[in-house]
């Protein structure tokens, strides 16, 4: 079965169970997925895609700022041993703060608006993109980068055919184990004093209308978002990354 059908089974043996459960609950906070595809065939086309759209601007954007400012320097500290030992201390020292703990001072700095929380889900994804490359530029095996060295090939070379394809798995792998978080985070932060994001959406229709089937659709398209992402990266990694799954 391909992935895709995988996914779609799995998500079928979901909803059938959420299904029985709400049946078995027969409460108005734990509504049927027909209520909910209801809701949510009411509510996309209108505000609701706009809440969809300013969610997923702002994590495209965390992804690709972090992949474009952590992959590098990972690289870089991973054929550096002098570098690495000038950075090292102050990874070792940054990496294990809960990102999560800088909302308050991330938002003194730079306010309430968009700029706070793309930060904020860059700052998660940047240490474990960094963390990632450095490790798998480290690793690479000598006798590779010789055999490369004897054909003629000069820095540059090397960066194209040996670094950049090696520290691709490491970089979407990074991705991939952060998505579930940085989605959570961006829950988190659109909390706060927002009016656009799914986050926002989920709230205001829990805590202010109690309109539970409009809650849990979107509860639905923010599952979803991350599942494309993850989804998404799964793609770029069997494409990019061919000799990976070659039998």
């Amino acid at each position: 079965m391909s992935r895709r059908g995988e996914v779609l089974l799995a998500t079928g043996i979901l909803l059938i169970l959420w299904h029985l459960l709400a049946e078995i609950v027969r409460r108005p906070i734990l509504p049927t997925p027909m209520a909910v595809g209801a809701a949510l065939v009411q509510e996309l086309p209108g505000d609701l895609a706009l809440h969809l759209l300013a969610s997923a601007g702002r994590v495209v954007i965390s992804i690709a700022l972090s992949i474009a400012t952590a992959a590098p320097l990972g690289l870089a500290l991973g054929l550096s041993p002098r570098l690495h030992r000038l950075i090292s201390p102050f990874l070792y020292i940054l990496y294990p703060i809960p990102k999560v703990v800088l909302v308050p001072i991330l938002i003194l700095f730079f306010g309430v608006g968009d700029l706070a929380k793309i930060l904020l889900i860059f700052l998660i994804l940047f240490f474990q993109i960094l963390v990632l490359v450095r490790d798998a530029a480290a690793n690479l095996r000598p006798e590779l980068l010789l055999s490369v060295r004897s054909l003629g090939a000069g820095r540059r070379a090397l960066f194209r055919f040996v670094y950049i394809p090696a520290s691709l798995p490491a970089i979407l792998t990074a991705v991939r184990q952060s998505i579930g978080t940085a989605v959570a985070v961006l829950y988190l932060s659109e909390l706060l004093a927002t009016r656009y994001g799914l986050g926002y959406y989920i709230y205001i229709q829990a805590s202010t209308f109690f309109d539970y089937p409009a809650m849990y659709a979107g509860i639905a398209l923010m599952s979803t978002l991350g599942l494309a992402l993850y989804l998404l990266v799964d793609a770029l990694e069997r494409r990019w990354c061919r000799w990976m799954f070659s039998t």
